[in-house]
Order: structure tokens, then C-alpha cells, then sequence
């Protein structure tokens, strides 16, 4: 296979100089909603004769820069529609391989910022004090800080912070305490404290993130003898709620995945919960996992997204893909261990349980890029400039579970497979690779034993990493335990179709007392790949088992799945309004789903029912949604494309 080397998302030279560690210093400012600083980088010449170092940088407001102390010239050119403005600094002199240098930057974020969202205090829970979060990945860190915006280079850092409301970064915090008196025991919202913080590891930028806002730390029990701390941080009125969905499975799943693969490198495991504009359903920025509130369902059946965040310290922020082509080695390897955890402390019934249900996400990806067939690959070749957001979906992390494993089945099962995927992880823990490095990996481990690497001779890797088309390479199998009683209630329902009087039909709110909210999720998904329902029985579905009401968010979608599949039906035309307004709220003007996998669905849906009346909402609401949002649904609703245009 060809191994793709460039990150064509970067214009940085990180192949001639690479940042080692960097000083952030910074303001908060939430009048002009603003961070102003400096970046200071401490860097190491790989190239002889290199005469400038070049940044990523993204709509930032710079003052100066100084080289080893003596301030320079610099120029910033044209700014790049997704790679944003290559910052050139030059060198007084050539240096050669070996070399170091420090580059101090001091600048501010401006109002184009796409890594951070500012929050009114109305978009709060407590709606007392406004609020700031960051979101870098795939390639927004250049927003927030002139940086290698790239995975290729880790950098560590260190952080001192002032603010008047208290801050969080993915870092080790130094002081104030997180288990000290709030803020400093200063008043929250009017005295100034510095927060400092120090990331000794490693870490690619899309994992920088800064969180400001009236948030309170409660920590976690952990497992005796663990060197590592964990707790969970929301605004007050959610930290109840957020301890109990949480505090039971974060540190027995961390426990359990150290014994598994190997220690957990970085010394501190906090959770997040934020706003409900966050994008998405987790993001694994190192020491602290940021989590959407639509997690908080009071049963624990979603705490599998802080597993999948957790799993990502050792796949993805300790093992790293080495540029966006290569991203399926972050998701797939995430999504296939976290389905590991799922046996070894449950059962293999909830690990073959969480395949169907991704099965369903993942075939719904594959369908929605049947006109761009090259983001239904594993390996993508990105042009030069082209938007790795545009290619994100559900296929690298199911599709890429999938690969790996088949890879388990065809080597021998999960015991023959553990000591491989621990001596993989120990192999490459702290390191940047390709597609093709772990490949070769793979081959070398198992050439001791013959008749293991003849059978994965027989893998047609070319297929899973480069095949097209809505169908896997190879057929997979599940364990369908927790999902037949799903399934023989779909069946009934499909079956009901032709009775003519609702009052006949044998359906009891109890249908669902025994299923648990994956088996309802399963349920939902299994009818929609039956023909949609008559309007009156759809309408009925919704009523009997109280699913346009249920504050399960994975419910509530699957439904508006299932009533918008036909966008002609008279059911459609009712229920487009309200899951609408699902996402935006009754008056249509905020921002109650903001996680992209629930508002950009139900945004295309819509359309398709009314596209007017959809772009109508979104118009009307966007400004409330996270930058990374806006810019996604603008596109699935056409409006990017208009205004390009």
C-alpha cells in the first residue's frame, strides 16, 4: 500500500522544525469575548540550513513576535478558506539539524474564532454567568493559538490562565486546587484568579481545550493503589446529576482498560459536562473528557460514550494517526476496545449488542456518501486544502471496529488477540503513524507464529481500507441475545400495518417495561428498515410508549427517524415541527440539542419534509449553535454551497 505521509489539512513546516512544548499565557475576556496572550514555543530544528519556521493560524489578531528574545518581521498570507493563514517567520540565520530556537507570539482570538464558543449566561444551566468552551479538532487549534496544527507533532505545554470565572484546560491543574474552594475562595464572576496548568505528555494540538464558566468539582472513588485522579466537573444545579450517571463506571472501566492494555499515562481522568451547544457526544481532550448534557438520562444506558472517550488515552492520545487520512486508527481502534470493556465487565451479549446498534449508524454513513464514494473508505487521500469535517461521519469509527474485529475472529478470538493489541499500544504509546506502520506492526508480530500469519494473508486489507459501497468486506455476524425481543416487537408492528382500527391492535404502554434504552434504541432502528408505517400508526407509536416526550435524546431521534422517513406522509407533516423544535426550542431561537449527531439529522429530515420551514428555524436559531455546527448544517441544508456560489 502507499503510504500517505502529508497532512494536507497543515501548512506548517513541522517536517523541518517541531515544537517540543509551548507557554500559553492568557486573558479571558468575556465583555469583548476575547483571549489575548502569548504563545511562546520551545522548537527543534530537523533540517539543515532552515531559514523560518511557518504556524498555522486561523483569524488571529497578532502584536509581535520575538525570536530567542529579539523581536521580528513576519508575514501572514492570504487566508485559505479551510487551512486558514500561513504565519512565516523568519530566522536571522540558517540553523542547522539539531538546533533549538524559541518563538514567542503574542496575539488575541478574534470574533472568527472557530475554536471557541461564547456563551450568554441565558445558554447556561444556571443562566447566572456566561461561559466559554473550545473544540479543536480536526484542525481548529490554529484558531485558538499560532501552532503545527497538526497530529504529525506532540507538543507538551503549560498554561497560566486569569479569569474571573473559574478555568479548566486539558491539563493538570497546578493551583487553585480543583478539590479547594471554588475559584480560589474568591467571588465567582468579579475577582480575577490565575488558574496555571501543565501537560507533561505529549499530546497533539486537537487536543488544547480551555473550558471557563460557574463550574463545581466533585471527585470520583477509585480503585486501590491507582496513581491516577478522577472526578466529575458541571455547573452546580447539573453536579448531582452528573455524579450518579457517571461516578459508578468511570473508574472501573479505567481500572479495568489499564489491566488490559497498559497504565494510564496521564495522571488525572476528569469529566466535563457542558452546555447543551456542545457539538458532539464526547471529545477526549487529554486529563479531561468534555461530555454533552443529552448524556444525563438518569439510567446510566449512555455512560458507553465516557468509555469511548477514556479509551481514546491510549488510542489517539497516546497512539496517534499521523494526519487525517489515517483517522480510522483513533475511532476504530476506540470503538473496537470499548466494545471489549463491554464484554469483560458485562458479558460478550453487550458487546455483540453494541455492534448492532452501530451497525445501523454505520450504514446510514455509507448511504449518505453514496455521491462522494471516497469517504466511504477507511484510508482517505485527501486533496491538498480539502476539509477532513467534511469527511466525518460514523464509517471510521464502526467501519473501522468492524476491520479489527475480523481481524480478532480470523486470528483466534479476543484471548489470542489481547497480548497482540497490548504490544501494539507499548509499540507506538506516544508516537504519530500511519496506516501502513501499524499494518507492518501487525504482520511482524504474528510472523513467529505460521499458521496465525498465514490466516491474516487471507485479510483482503485493500478492501477494507480503500472499498467503496455501502457493504463491508466481509458479512458480520453478532450476538443477537439483547437484540431479539427488539426485533419480534418490530416484526409486530410491520405486521399491524393493515389493521384498520387502532382500538384493535395488541399493543400495551408495558411492551417496553423490560427492554433497558438500547434495546428501545434497536427497536426504532429495526422498524425503520421495514416500509414506513401508515401516518395513524406512527402517531399511535409515538403515544403508546410516550417516545416524542422521552427525555432520551437516542430515543427521541430514532423516532423522528422512523415518523420522517416518508416526507409525504401526514405524519411527517405533523411531527417535522416538533422535532424541530426538539432542537431548537418551542419558541425556535435557542439551543436544546446542539450534539451534531441529533441536530444535523433532524435538520435533513425536516428539509426534506419542508425545506423552506427548516432553513426558516435554522436562520433564525444558528447563531446559538457551536461554529463547527453552523458550519455543517449550512451545508446539509444547502446554504453553504448558495453562498459560495
Amino acid at each position: 500500500m502507499a503510504d500517505i505521509l502529508v497532512d494536507t489539512a497543515s501548512q506548517a513546516n513541522y517536517a523541518d522544525i517541531a515544537s517540543q512544548h509551548v507557554t500559553f499565557v492568557w486573558s479571558v475576556d468575556f465583555d469583548a469575548k476575547i483571549l489575548s496572550g502569548s504563545a511562546t514555543h520551545d522548537m527543534i530544528v530537523t533540517t539543515d540550513g532552515l531559514k523560518e519556521v511557518v504556524f498555522d493560524t486561523w483569524d488571529l489578531d497578532l502584536k509581535s513576535i520575538a525570536v530567542d528574545g529579539v523581536e521580528v518581521s513576519y508575514d501572514v498570507k492570504p487566508k485559505h478558506a479551510v487551512m486558514g493563514s500561513a504565519l512565516h517567520i523568519p530566522l536571522p540565520k540558517p540553523l542547522s539539524a539539531g538546533s533549538s530556537v524559541s518563538i514567542k507570539i503574542d496575539y488575541k482570538t478574534t470574533e472568527g474564532c472557530i475554536a471557541l464558543q461564547w456563551l450568554d449566561k441565558n445558554q447556561t444551566q444556571g443562566k447566572n454567568f456566561p461561559y466559554l468552551f473550545s473544540q479543536c479538532q480536526p484542525i481548529y487549534a490554529r484558531a485558538l493559538a499560532p501552532l503545527q496544527d497538526t497530529p504529525s507533532n506532540k507538543i507538551k505545554y503549560s498554561a497560566t490562565v486569569t479569569s474571573v470565572l473559574p478555568v479548566l484546560m486539558s491539563a493538570r491543574i497546578i493551583t487553585p486546587p480543583s478539590n479547594g474552594p471554588p475559584h480560589d475562595g474568591k467571588v465567582i464572576g468579579k475577582d480575577v484568579v490565575t488558574y496555571t496548568f501543565t501537560q507533561p505528555v505529549p499530546i497533539p494540538c486537537y487536543l488544547l481545550a480551555i473550558a471557563v464558566g460557574n463550574v463545581r468539582y466533585r471527585a470520583f472513588s477509585k480503585p486501590e493503589g491507582k496513581h491516577w485522579t478522577s472526578g466529575i466537573w458541571t455547573e452546580p444545579e447539573l453536579l448531582d446529576a452528573a455524579y450518579w450517571e457517571f461516578s459508578e463506571d468511570t473508574t472501573r472501566f479505567l481500572a479495568k482498560e489499564e489491566s488490559i492494555v497498559t497504565d494510564y499515562k496521564f495522571g488525572v481522568y476528569d469529566l466535563l459536562v457542558l452546555p447543551p451547544s456542545f457539538p458532539y457526544g464526547g471529545m477526549e481532550n487529554a486529563c479531561l473528557s468534555f461530555l454533552t448534557p443529552t448524556l444525563l438520562t438518569g439510567d446510566r444506558t449512555l455512560v458507553d460514550v465516557v468509555v469511548h472517550e477514556l479509551t481514546h488515552s491510549w488510542f489517539g492520545n497516546g497512539v496517534t494517526h499521523r494526519n487525517p487520512s489515517h483517522f480510522w486508527l483513533n475511532e476504530g481502534w476506540t470503538t473496537y476496545i470499548e466494545r471489549v470493556l463491554q464484554e469483560r465487565l458485562h458479558s460478550p451479549a453487550d458487546r455483540g449488542f453494541a455492534y448492532v446498534i452501530g451497525s445501523k449508524a454505520l450504514y446510514d454513513s455509507l448511504k449518505t456518501y453514496n455521491n462522494q464514494p471516497k469517504y466511504q473508505r477507511l484510508v482517505i487521500e485527501f486533496e491538498a486544502g480539502e476539509d477532513p469535517d467534511e469527511a466525518y461521519s460514523s464509517i471510521p469509527y464502526e467501519k473501522g471496529a468492524n476491520f479489527i474485529l475480523h481481524l480478532e475472529r480470523t486470528l483466534g478470538g479476543l484471548d489470542t488477540f489481547l497480548p497482540y493489541v497490548k504490544d501494539y499500544v507499548e509499540t507506538f504509546i506516544g508516537q504519530s503513524i500511519t496506516t501502513a506502520q501499524w499494518k507492518e506492526h501487525l504482520f511482524k508480530y504474528w510472523e513467529k507464529q505460521p499458521e496465525k500469519l498465514e490466516a491474516l494473508k487471507s485479510v483482503d486489507f485493500d478492501a477494507w481500507f480503500y472499498g467503496e459501497g455501502v457493504e463491508l468486506p466481509v458479512k458480520m455476524e453478532y450476538d443477537l441475545t439483547l437484540a431479539q425481543a427488539a426485533y419480534k416487537l418490530a416484526e409486530r408492528w410491520d405486521a399491524a400495518r393493515d389493521t384498520a382500527e387502532i382500538p384493535k391492535l395488541d399493543f400495551k404502554k408495558s411492551d417496553l417495561e423490560d427492554f433497558n434504552s438500547n434495546q428501545i434504541v434497536v427497536f426504532l432502528e429495526r422498524l425503520q428498515s421495514y416500509p414506513t408505517l401508515p401516518s395513524d400508526l406512527i402517531i399511535h407509536l409515538g403515544n403508546l410508549y410516550h417516545l416524542s416526550s422521552t427525555p432520551n435524546a437516542e430515543i427521541r431521534l430514532r423516532f423522528y427517524e422512523v415518523a420522517l422517513s416518508d416526507a409525504t406522509s401526514a405524519a411527517s407533516k405533523v411531527l417535522a415541527v416538533e422535532a424541530v423544535k426538539w432542537v431548537v426550542g418551542a419558541d425556535g431561537s435557542g439551543v436544546v440539542k446542539g450534539r451534531m449527531k441529533f441536530c444535523r439529522p433532524v435538520f435533513r429530515l425536516v428539509a426534506k419534509v419542508d425545506k423552506a420551514m427548516a432553513i426558516e428555524y435554522w436562520e433564525k436559531a444558528k447563531n446559538g449553535f457551536h461554529p463547527i455546527a453552523r458550519k455543517l448544517i449550512d451545508l446539509d441544508l444547502g446554504l453553504a454551497a448558495a453562498a459560495k456560489a
